[in-house]
């Protein structure tokens, strides 16, 4: 089947065609998927020189992967060997030697279990995407972390590229079925069939701004007051007189479809494509590059740059996921959950939140955070898979383990068994481990966690588009060529990389770019898409 470049540069889309050759090699003829809505991706340089370029990458990855088909492993005990590759976001680098004890920890401990063994891959947030689209290229995953929020291997990427094992048939009735409520596995089902198992957590979506304590004790500043963008300016302007190097962090993230939350659904969950949306107000799908609430966003950014609040770094994408670790910043952003104190011990300060949008629950919410079985499983590894997570969302001492690493070594419990992490070799957060009911809460959360986010999960707002998805295949090139434009126009001016004289010119360029690549049969197809779907409810 022929594959399309997906990616913003030629070489990383010669890296995403391997994800395509994967999937298409699969193993077991009942392992794939159909196709399926909402793959993330752009497309480079011309449709000649992408169509050119993505036959020969193709041909070339799917020889590799027919080579190398990988031949089911068992242990001596004839447990079924699994591959899980997982990315760490708490670490630049993780120590290969750590993650190896704890793998050998693991694997002792649920010896005599589950008929299971694991082999941990532990890869830093930076390379993560690159190496595990690499390795699913390879059929050397089982067992993948991903989110709805991830380029190339995301959610919205897997099942296009049928790269995901359907587990409707498997899940029923297994303990990891049975470890969340029927809620969850309906909002995280993919075209109505059980592709991905959530992590339980903060499964609605909802922003804070992000303070550094000692800056507020230091300025005493009244972050109460903050209830949008613009009245973060005089906590900036004391930022930048303190010669901080970042008074407004990015992050190196486009935040329109992350600060106008209320306004709009996003339903894409992607800042690559945040160029259609519902209008909450009018429930009609909208361009929204052309709306008053994008112009207004990017002269803000625009100014906070010229200002030097926004520092060309985050444009230029040289800050880093451990940059908010550091003391170089003073506001950032941060994702609402239940106990916010978490960010204290991922940043390595004391950080204090302030709710910049309400929450909302829909269509991409449960899959902020989740695990999939490759599609080049065989079903004795597929099984297997869902046994590990199993026993990983039931069984608190694999969880803490999981997620912690070894006790004494990578971290220890408190008095109220409460964790303190003290490691610098292997260190992971629930959110991207095990169920918030079973992983132990840290030393500065409360102990009643798992209750704060079955309440938080229930407290949200429900979208009208919850539930919807869009199917991309009618318009599938006039898409990624349009997200291609995205990338070269909106990340910029998402994040002060374009003066604020110049925010009306570039938005008016970047539109005419966008109905060059085909934008208004995209925007046409999304309504289409939309309005049946309202139809049929």
């Amino acid at each position: 089947m022929k594959k399309k470049v997906i990616s913003t540069l030629m070489a990383t889309a010669m890296v995403t065609s391997l994800l395509a050759g994967c999937s298409s090699s699969s193993s077991t003829p009942d392992a794939g998927t159909t196709e399926a809505p909402e793959a993330e991706s752009t497309e480079t340089a011309t449709e000649e020189t992408a169509e050119t370029a993505t036959e020969e990458t193709t041909e070339a990855a799917e020889d590799t992967a027919e080579a190398e088909t990988p031949v089911e492993e068992k242990a001596a005990d004839g447990a079924t060997t699994i591959n899980v590759y997982r990315c760490t976001f708490n670490l630049a680098n993780p120590d290969s030697e750590q993650v190896q004890k704890v793998e050998d920890a693991i694997n002792a401990y649920i010896a005599g279990k589950i008929p299971v063994q694991i082999k941990l891959t532990d890869v830093g947030s930076g390379e993560y995407t690159d190496k595990a689209n690499l390795a699913l290229a390879n059929n050397e995953i089982n067992l993948l972390w991903t989110a709805s929020w991830e380029g190339t291997i995301g959610t919205n990427d897997l099942v296009p590229a049928n790269a995901v094992y359907d587990l409707s048939d498997i899940l029923p009735g297994t303990d990891l079925y049975n470890s969340m409520d029927e809620g969850q596995w309906e909002a995280a089902k993919y075209d109505g069939k059980m592709y991905f198992v959530p992590v339980y957590k903060d499964n609605v979506e909802g922003y804070d701004f992000m303070f550094r304590q000692d800056l507020i004790d230091q300025h005493n500043w009244d972050i109460s007051s903050v209830k949008e963008l613009k009245d973060l300016e005089p906590m900036l302007a004391d930022a930048k007189a303190d010669g901080l190097k970042y008074p407004f962090l990015t992050q190196k993230t486009a935040m329109f479809y992350r600060w106008y939350i209320d306004k709009f659904d996003f339903f894409t969950a992607d800042s690559a494509t945040n160029f259609v949306a519902v209008d909450r107000a009018s429930d009609e799908v909208v361009d929204t590059i052309l709306t008053p609430e994008y112009k207004e966003f990017c002269t803000l950014m625009g100014e906070w740059a010229d200002k030097g609040y926004i520092s060309e770094d985050d444009y230029t994408k040289v800050t880093t996921d451990t940059t908010t670790q550091t003391q170089d910043w003073a506001v950032s952003w941060w994702t609402d959950i239940p106990v916010n104190d978490e960010a204290d011990a991922r940043y390595g300060q004391d950080v204090t939140m302030q709710p910049a949008t309400n929450r909302w629950a829909h269509s991409t919410s449960a899959l902020g955070s989740c695990y999939c079985v490759t599609a080049n499983s065989t079903p004795e590894q597929a099984k297997a898979c869902v046994d590990f997570l199993g026993l990983l969302y039931t069984d608190s001492t694999l969880a803490d383990m999981y997620t912690f690493g070894i006790e004494g070594e990578d971290f220890t419990y408190d008095a109220n068994h409460q964790v303190t992490q003290t490691s610098e070799k292997y260190n992971h957060s629930m959110w991207e481990s095990a169920s918030a009911t079973i992983v132990t809460p840290l030393d500065n959360e409360p102990a009643n966690k798992a209750e704060l986010y079955k309440d938080f999960n229930g407290g949200a707002n429900t979208s009208s588009a919850a539930g919807f998805r869009f199917d991309k295949t009618p318009v599938e090139s006039q898409y990624a060529a349009c997200a291609n434009v995205s990338g070269e126009y909106g990340f910029n001016l998402e994040n002060g990389g374009v003066p604020a004289s110049d925010v009306e010119s570039t938005i008016e360029a970047y539109q005419a770019a966008l109905d060059e690549a085909g934008y208004q049969d995209v925007l046409a197809e999304f309504q289409k898409q939309y309005d049946e779907w309202k139809a049929s409810k």
